[in-house]
């Protein structure tokens, strides 16, 4: 079958399945299966497929049309402008999770600037920056996507990566070894932040889980489906991981350290209030202007 008639009965099939941009997957997938890039798939539209890759194509499609993500299928996601491993053991990086890399950078600027400085916007620089040595932990760190950017911007920071799962700090430590920056990252295999002494860290970053079961009718089905439950889900109201984390994290902090967290709107009011006591407390909106970042400063 012709290349161009593939991805033409691709994109119909998607469509059909109701799945989300189905030309976009369609493109994805092909790639994918031909490893190749989107301009190859345009530049060769009668390119035969040979049987075999007609029968990756195919079940690669079907994979998709049953709802696993296409990240889960291809294995790949891309995070802070690293191609990063990704496996149903793990949640799937997502680009509003960039906002607390560009957190973190913006703190750490601001803490080395003159008081009299202008305020600097939350945006970030990419590429290696010299910093003086901080040490920072990321709780849950997943497939390791915030570890492995912060390690790459701040070249001088001892970076902590934290998980209760095994199978996820696996994927997190192949990461880092595909960026070479494993020697940079130091991943410990426990429950939130229980085994560390108190003042460890000067910075103490999380996505956690933060969606309540009783919004699981408002979590798209694939994430619901396939993507790991204890890494989206936190008990009855979403703030149970949170609340478990506030005072560990307040205790692992160096006097005048920040505890930077992913949340959503649905938890904003009520993640701000159990940070009442903190220094410096505010909520970082996204794009789309909701609350995505919280940021406070122990006192």
């Amino acid at each position: 079958m012709q290349l161009k008639i593939a991805l033409t009965n691709a994109i119909a099939s998607l469509t059909k399945n109701q799945v989300p941009s189905p030309r976009i997957n369609a493109e994805l997938l092909l790639m994918f299966t031909l490893n190749c890039d989107r301009a190859y798939l345009y530049a060769h539209p009668e390119r035969e497929l040979t049987a075999a890759e007609s029968s990756r194509y195919d079940a690669a499609l079907a994979e998709r049309a049953r709802g696993v993500p296409a990240q889960y299928i291809t294995g790949h996601q891309e995070f802070w402008g690293m191609d990063l491993i990704v496996s149903p053991a793990v949640l799937i990086p997502r680009p509003e999770t960039e906002h607390v890399i560009e957190t973190v950078l913006e703190l750490q600027t601001a803490d080395r600037r003159p008081q009299t400085s202008a305020r600097i916007p939350l945006s970030a620089v990419r590429g290696p920056r010299s910093e003086v040595a901080l040490r920072i932990a990321d709780v849950g760190t997943g497939s390791g996507c915030i570890a492995l950017a912060l390690a790459k911007e701040l070249p001088h920071a001892e970076i902590h990566a934290i998980d209760v799962s095994r199978a996820a700090l696996e994927v997190a430590g192949a990461n880092a070894a595909r960026h070479e920056l494993a020697g940079r990252i130091q991943f410990h295999e426990m429950n939130l932040l229980e085994g560390f002494p108190p003042s460890s860290f000067d910075f103490i970053v999380s996505n956690p889980p933060y969606v309540g079961e009783s919004e699981a009718d408002q979590v798209q089905l694939e994430v619901r489906k396939f993507e790991p439950r204890s890494a989206v889900f936190s008990g009855p109201t979403g703030l149970e991981t949170i609340a478990r984390l506030i005072p560990q994290a307040r205790t692992a902090l160096r006097a005048s350290g920040w505890l930077v967290m992913e949340i959503s709107g649905t938890v904003a009011d009520r993640v701000a209030a159990l940070l009442d006591g903190w220094n410096n407390v505010r909520l970082v909106p996204d794009l789309q202007s909701i609350p995505r970042v919280a940021v406070a400063q122990k006192l």
